[in-house]
């Protein structure tokens, strides 16, 4: 099974971090994450097709904000909140606290 890839933390740009917030299925995946903790794609993907779902968990991860790691069959996910709030202060905190917006998924 191929390794997934996460970035360093001192590698995560703010810009990539707000492009995979700017689409409302994975800020709402992050929203859930935030409050579920860990969750399976299965479980976060709201009868999505799993490839759209997979690129959207890909953008997640290559931005730094989602943790996947492999357990069995399936792969957990975790939002990565220690390191965003270190390498961002305050940022998902104000992204999590702000009301939802209108077709916004989750």
């Amino acid at each position: 099974m191929r390794a997934i890839h996460h970035p360093d933390i001192k590698d995560v740009v703010l810009s990539r971090v707000l492009y995979a917030l700017s689409d409302p299925v994975r800020l709402g995946v992050v929203r859930q994450l935030a409050q579920e903790g860990e969750a399976t794609c299965s479980a976060l993907d709201g009868g999505r097709p799993k490839s759209s779902m997979s690129h959207h968990f890909r953008v997640l991860r290559e931005a730094g904000l989602v943790r996947t790691r492999t357990d069995g069959p399936a792969h957990m996910n975790e939002l990565r909140r220690q390191d965003i709030e270190a390498r961002f202060p305050g940022l998902l905190q104000a992204v999590l606290s702000a009301p939802p917006e209108a077709g916004e998924e989750g």
